[in-house]
């Protein structure tokens, strides 16, 4: 049988992540975090000393990457479950502002890119799917049942961000998550690989005026009518 595919893209901040893991849970179908994905390869290579200082990927980078294992911990009992980078759960390793810096020119590298939409990809044979990132709906799973692009102002991307950093009690100005915001708006949108764009016949989600449970009703109500037909 057919799975059905849901995906979420947009940019960084927008709430896309916690919107899928909400519709995921309430679905019970299986959630993929692709951003958590590039930020464990960048963790890799950021820990190998692969990573030039400006930031680019150095020519040995290519010998070791068939050797990166990305993928996720088995969900537990609340659907929940983490990025593995070569078998180790790495989640409180790439949750920062050094990640978040390197991330958007680590994702740019045409090789990163399709061994990351390769993994992604198979999971469409295990399960009904929902996929969050950059370029799901677009490149990754373009025939998707169901496309969202979830978007806010840059401005309320920035807080919703910085409040996860201050929860999680690390220490950071506005200022630096809003540069980082702006900076990989930047970078996404204006890679050659797989840019930022909005999905052909994507449903939008403007999450400026919105919070979690309005933008939550607004897409649940958009696939339970789909999955109704």
């Amino acid at each position: 049988m057919k799975k059905t595919i849901i995906t979420l893209d947009g940019h960084s901040g927008c709430g896309k992540s916690t919107l899928a893991k909400l519709l995921a849970k309430e679905l019970n179908f299986l959630y993929i975090d692709t951003g958590a994905m590039y930020r464990a390869i960048s963790l890799f290579f950021l820990e190998s000393k692969q990573i030039l200082k400006n930031g680019k990927l150095n020519s040995d980078f290519k010998n070791t990457l068939d050797s990166v294992n990305i993928d996720f911990s088995k969900p537990n009992e609340n659907g929940e479950s983490w990025v593995r980078l070569n078998g180790e759960i790495v989640e409180d390793k790439i949750r920062n502002i050094e990640i978040s810096n390197l991330v958007s020119e680590i994702s740019k590298n045409a090789l990163v890119r399709n061994k990351m939409v390769l993994i992604q990809q198979s999971y469409s044979a295990i399960s009904n799917l929902i996929m969050d990132g950059r370029d799901i709906g677009s490149v990754v799973f373009p025939d998707a049942d169901i496309k969202f692009w979830v978007t806010a102002s840059a401005e309320k991307r920035a807080y919703r961000r910085w409040l996860e950093y201050k929860q999680k009690g690390k220490n950071i100005s506005i200022q630096q998550v809003t540069q980082n915001i702006n900076f990989r708006d930047e970078n996404d949108q204006n890679r050659k690989v797989s840019p930022l764009i909005k999905p052909i016949n994507s449903i939008i989600i403007d999450s400026t005026d919105m919070n979690i449970e309005q933008t939550f009703n607004f897409a649940l109500t958009h696939i339970q009518n789909y999955l109704k037909k």
